[in-house]
């Protein structure tokens, strides 16, 4: 068993062959999929998804990082309604699956498990940094009120990052520090906080990749969850393709050419390690 902590596969990318592509992953051994949030438009599709594959796919709730604008502070208002089960959330012509009317119909029988994909983006465009951080900071104490873990995305941002993770230390957070690919430093100060591991993905298969490297010699495997960011950074040999989740396998393969392992027992041991993280989908093994 195998559980891709990361993947979109409810975004439009994937609308022509989503049910081959679920086919594909269960074949390939993937028996869970986390689907974190983008923004308030990917709500309904993301829980549409889930109520189509109950028990493989589940929701998380979240803003990220690059969708903050000014109106962040009503889309996270918004976003709270619905972790309280009591929304006044509407869907519209842009965002309602064709199979369903309501969001409470979608929301049926479906919980989010988790607060994602959160975080802090710097690297392209610096133009709402300060609303990020406020973001960022009211979606942790979210997760804190709730007790739900938390997906971080971070890039060009982990100073910044670090120093307001530092902030919540007291608090205990759980998550994943989603598509790692930092350096030793970086990696020994994220697992200074206990609850956390290291979300890997198809980035570690690159040629260039330093990554190997610093797992090997930085990171011990039971700090490891394995991902894809399905549509995104696909593992060798898909790379430049749509990644999905049934390449997750590529990233176990080199996983265990790093730690000398079987692929076998790298899979058993980041299911474990991401069962820590989300103990409710233990019922679904």
């Amino acid at each position: 068993m195998i559980i891709d902590t990361h993947t979109h596969i409810y975004t439009e990318e994937f609308d022509a062959d989503r049910a081959d592509v679920v086919s594909r992953a269960l074949a390939a051994g993937v028996r869970v999929m986390l689907l974190p949030g983008i923004n308030a438009s990917t709500i309904a599709p993301m829980l549409s998804t889930c109520r189509t594959w109950p028990g493989i796919c589940f929701p998380l709730i979240g803003l990220h990082p690059e969708d903050v604008r000014e109106d962040y502070a009503d889309v996270l208002e918004e976003m709270e309604k619905l972790l309280d089960g009591d929304s006044e959330f509407r869907l519209t012509d842009a965002n309602r699956p064709s199979d369903c009317q309501s969001i409470e119909e979608l929301r049926s029988s479906i919980s989010f498990i988790g607060i994602g994909e959160i975080g802090l983006d710097f690297y392209w465009d610096a133009t709402y940094k300060a609303e990020q951080l406020k973001a960022f900071e009211s979606q942790l104490r979210c997760a804190a009120r709730y007790h739900l873990p938390v997906v971080i995305h971070q890039r060009a941002a982990f100073d910044e990052l670090y120093a307001l993770m530092e902030s919540f230390r007291p608090e205990a957070l759980t998550g994943i520090f989603h598509c790692f690919g930092g350096t030793a430093d970086e990696a020994e100060r994220l697992l200074s906080f206990p609850g956390f591991m290291l979300g890997i993905g198809g980035a570690l298969t690159y040629k260039k990749s330093t990554l190997p490297d610093v797992l090997r010699n930085n990171v011990p495997l039971d700090r490891i969850v394995v991902e894809t960011d399905a549509p995104y950074l696909a593992p060798v040999p898909f790379r430049g393709r749509r990644n999905e989740p049934a390449y997750i396998v590529e990233v176990v393969r080199r996983l265990a050419d790093i730690y000398d392992q079987t692929p076998d027992a790298v899979a058993a041991r980041t299911t474990a390690n991401a069962l820590r993280i989300f103990p409710t989908l233990d019922s679904t093994r």
